[in-house]
């Protein structure tokens, strides 16, 4: 009797975890001007992350499906979306390893969507 008590409280934990995820997510698509339930569609929400949000191109999407060049394309892609949100490199490549921690501090922080961010930071290295 007491495992299963064990087991349902996991279960309840696992699911206020991933409820809160959500919201999260549901929150950084909305200060990035998109409708929130693009977030909890599959490939959709994935598209939308890659191509309006990071603001890369879309065959990035399809990186992620090739084993070890999904590696470059995640990296990519995180880091275009910290930029885009005012945060550093480092704050993009931290979100791989500590998504479960920076990706609500950047939905539900001070963070602005500033499109387009990273080729303005470009731009002025070229300069």
């Amino acid at each position: 009797m007491e495992s299963q008590s064990v087991g349902i409280i996991g279960s309840i934990i696992y699911l206020v975890v991933i409820i809160f995820y959500i919201y999260c997510m549901w929150k950084l698509y909305e200060k990035a001007g998109r409708p929130g339930w693009e977030s909890i569609v599959p490939i959709y929400g994935a598209y939308i992350l890659v191509t309006k949000i990071a603001r890369l191109e879309w065959w990035y999407l399809l990186l992620f499906f090739v084993p070890l060049v999904n590696i470059y394309a995640i990296f990519k892609v995180y880091i275009a979306l910290a930029k885009n949100f005012g945060k550093s490199t480092m704050y993009g490549i931290a979100l791989i390893f500590l998504s479960f921690i920076l990706f609500p501090m950047l939905a539900l922080g001070d963070a602005e969507f500033i499109p387009n961010k990273s080729l303005e930071l470009e731009d002025n290295l070229v300069k």
